[in-house]
């Protein structure tokens, strides 16, 4: 505790220490940053592998016929295939598109790899929650039957994966999640400091 004598030097007065800087949640190698860390890696490899299928055709999702490197379209079997919701003929006019398709890819391949690397989350949440979002609205999980009348097969109206991935997207950016087992601290020193954006970051 420091102390500073008044004029009279008689009673000395307590002067209360500047508080400490909380450390940054995704900060160092704690069990909260590892458990960050492991929950980083683990959702860019979600979207680096789904990039990987809908190219190469691997045979989970896409078959090898399918595949975008086979002339495949990447978004026209999702987009194709929606028949719930008030944006169903909105979709089915982007599917085979040849926009659609790159941007899809492209937004799978960066976030992924930005995610699962560490680098530039925050671009990665934001892009990453419009993907997300628009994902939702082609399920339309609100809705209880398809335009066929078939069950949706909807078991919440609001939440779904893609709300849930959106807010791990949004989280690991906010705790700096790519500072531990990432390039988050190389990246934020290399790129963000030298051209002085946050949003880098």
């Amino acid at each position: 505790m420091l102390t500073r004598q008044k004029s009279n030097n008689t009673t000395p007065e307590a002067v209360p220490a500047p508080p400490a800087a909380a450390p940054h949640p995704g900060a160092g190698y704690g069990t909260a940053a590892r458990m960050l860390a492991l929950l980083r890696i683990a959702t860019g490899f979600v979207f680096l592998w789904a990039f990987l299928d809908k190219l190469l055709g691997l045979g989970y999702s896409t078959p090898s016929a399918a595949a975008w490197i086979n002339g495949g379209s990447p978004a026209k079997g999702f987009l194709g295939h929606v028949n719930v919701g008030p944006f169903a003929a909105t979709f089915h006019g982007w599917a085979g598109a040849a926009w659609a398709d790159w941007l899809f890819m492209l937004g799978l391949a960066g976030i992924g790899i930005a995610v699962l690397t560490g680098v530039a989350l925050r671009i990665a949440a934001l892009s990453g929650t419009v993907m997300l979002l628009l994902m939702w609205a082609a399920e339309w999980p609100l809705a209880q039957h398809t335009t066929t009348g078939q069950p949706s097969g909807s078991t919440n109206p609001l939440l779904d994966y893609h709300i849930i991935y959106a807010l791990v997207l949004i989280v690991l950016a906010a705790t700096g999640a790519g500072d531990t087992w990432g390039l988050g601290r190389w990246w934020s020193a290399r790129i963000t400091r030298r051209y002085h954006h946050p949003w880098l970051r």
